[in-house]
């Protein structure tokens, strides 16, 4: 295994100290020995991977110097863009560091939503022509060193994204010192909980991705309740609200929840706008805030420093509320069934999940199929 420790430092070495990106559950430690170690306007967590790639980028434009962006595998397909369009050799020429957790790796056990893209991982960068090399738990400091080198070798030579593919446990663990939270009353779950509990009956839910699909899920199976009101968005980060979006405007009949997260909503907020003004009366948005990527190690987003209530009415948003405690939500959740969407409302929640917490049993298939014979009654 690496040390996060050594590994930064032979980053500062190769004159490499500027970060950015989108934290990773595989990259968590070395998010975390950054997070502790680099200034703000120096590890910026990005909106989503593709800006991430653009910032990179500015930085090399502005300096000369090469800048780190880290994402989970499932981003490269935000950054495909920028990386053919933007740093390639064909286009501007830009290198930059790309390290990437290698999640779905084959023959390894992941989740449903992580298999397609850990198939394709590898093809993928030889498809971009970017040369990579691959760290994994065997792989100790030196070789890290060495790998590490040819990297910066090579961008320097060449001007070129490079890109080091990260396997499960090739980092030794490293936990932020400071992961405190604001303290607010609700976990995510008792929020989930008190909205569905409170909607009526023929209520469709699509939940984003992470630990909101899990909790939803277990939650219907604690009430004994049949899961086919609810899409589960397993993968597709950012996209839930849309998927959302096409389904309401399809079945004027039903209402429509999207149970959203605030680092999916900031992935792509341009959303909103087209929520908006498409006026759809049954949709609503429901967006659970904890200020941190909370499935993958718990870094900070922004979700608490912007006004996203005001960003939802400059939308086109009809009607937009905001509540951290239960007793406001449980009188927000019975309020909203009845006024004419689309509506936003933010519920605010400390950050973490129980230890115990469990997936899905059911396929992506099979919630599809399910779901969709629901929506045909």
């Amino acid at each position: 295994m690496i040390e996060v420790k050594d590994f930064y430092n032979e980053l500062l070495n190769n004159d490499i100290s500027f970060f950015t990106g989108i934290p990773d559950s595989l990259l968590k430690s070395f998010c975390a020995y950054i997070k502790e170690h680099v200034s703000s306007d120096k590890n910026i967590i990005s909106a989503n991977e593709g800006n991430a790639i653009g910032l990179a980028a500015g930085y090399h434009l502005g300096t000369r110097k090469i800048g780190l962006v880290y994402m989970q595998n499932s981003g490269i397909g935000n950054a495909v863009n920028p990386l053919a369009s933007l740093s390639d050799k064909l286009v501007y020429s830009i290198p930059m560091l790309l390290v990437i957790g290698w999640r779905g790796e084959p023959n390894k056990t992941d989740e449903p939503q992580h298999k397609k893209q850990g198939l394709i991982t590898l093809e993928t960068l030889n498809l971009l022509g970017i040369e990579y090399e691959i760290l994994d738990r065997v792989t100790n400091n030196d070789e890290m060193r060495v790998k590490l080198k040819k990297a910066c070798d090579y961008m320097n030579e060449n001007n070129e994204p490079y890109a080091l593919v990260i396997k499960k446990d090739a980092f030794n663990e490293y936990k932020l010192k400071n992961n405190t939270s604001l303290d607010f009353e609700m976990t995510r779950e008792e929020a989930i909980e008190a909205v569905i509990n409170n909607i009526k009956q023929e209520s469709v839910i699509v939940s984003t991705t992470g630990m909101a699909s899990r909790e939803l899920f277990e939650l219907r199976e604690k009430y004994k309740e049949n899961h086919n009101r609810d899409f589960l968005t397993v993968g597709s980060m950012g996209h839930a609200s849309q998927i959302a979006l096409g389904i309401a405007l399809s079945n004027k009949d039903k209402d429509i929840y999207c149970i959203d997260g605030d680092g999916a909503l900031l992935m792509h907020l341009g959303g909103l706008a087209i929520i908006g003004n498409e006026e759809p009366k049954n949709f609503r948005h429901i967006l659970i805030n904890n200020g941190a990527h909370d499935s993958v190690g718990g870094q900070e987003t922004v979700g608490f420093k912007i006004d996203t209530l005001d960003i939802a009415k400059a939308c086109g948003y009809k009607k937009c509320y905001s509540c951290s405690s239960k007793e406001q939500l449980v009188k927000l959740s019975k309020e909203i069934a009845d006024v004419k969407g689309p509506i936003l409302l933010e519920i605010k929640v400390k950050k973490g999940a129980r230890k115990d917490l469990g997936r899905p049993t059911t396929t992506p298939i099979e919630n599809k199929e399910a779901f969709m014979k629901f929506l045909d009654k």
